[in-house]
């Protein structure tokens, strides 16, 4: 930290709640964590969001900064697992929009009628969060883990025609819901789901 702040005190007072403490360990560290999740991401929103984020569980989690040796690495760490899970999301994210949007339509389009990249994320995020509990299940195991058909019905204790059948009507329910909250097209049911087949 800067010369003349002592780090040891500064762990302790935010450990305590001190805020006037908690708000120099932000000033001195908010711009260096910025910039170094920046490097990964490069979206200001997204990096400002990791980054506030981190700071919250660092205060969230305070009680335990006495026993934490060195500040900076602690709070690299932080900010580093907070992207990762970013990371993750967005990888996930982007497996559902490929299963639920078409493969011949570009996400950014610049006609009106275009839904963007998010709205797809959002709408598919929500259709998934309507689906009943067994299908989201099987549905986030063959998209988000990648399991097999078979994997998911060993796994799980059911045939491999149930999991086939539950995930069509997963698959179906999302396309469905997609079209009529997104205006996504329709028409690409079957090559979806022979791609997860």
């Amino acid at each position: 930290m800067q010369e003349g702040v002592d780090e040891e005190d500064i762990k302790q007072r935010c450990s305590r709640g001190d805020r006037a403490a908690y708000a120099l360990l932000y000033t001195f560290y908010f711009k260096p964590l910025y910039r170094h999740v920046f490097l990964f991401l490069k979206s200001k929103e997204e990096t400002e969001e990791i980054v506030q984020d981190a700071f919250v569980k660092i205060w969230e989690n305070r009680a335990s900064l006495p026993e934490v040796r060195n500040l900076k690495p602690y709070l690299y760490r932080v900010a580093k697992n907070l992207l990762l899970d970013h990371l993750r999301r967005l990888q996930t994210q982007n497996k559902v929009i490929r299963i639920a949007s078409p493969q011949t339509e570009p996400l950014e389009d610049s006609t009106s009628n275009q839904i963007n990249h998010k709205d797809y994320i959002a709408f598919s995020l929500e259709a998934i969060q309507h689906l009943t509990e067994k299908r989201r299940q099987i549905f986030l195991m063959r998209t988000q883990q990648e399991l097999s058909l078979d994997e998911i019905a060993l796994q799980l204790g059911i045939s491999k025609s149930v999991v086939k059948k539950q995930l069509y009507a997963a698959i179906t329910f999302v396309r469905e819901y997609m079209h009529k909250h997104g205006g996504i097209p329709l028409g690409f049911l079957i090559i979806l789901l022979e791609a997860l087949s």
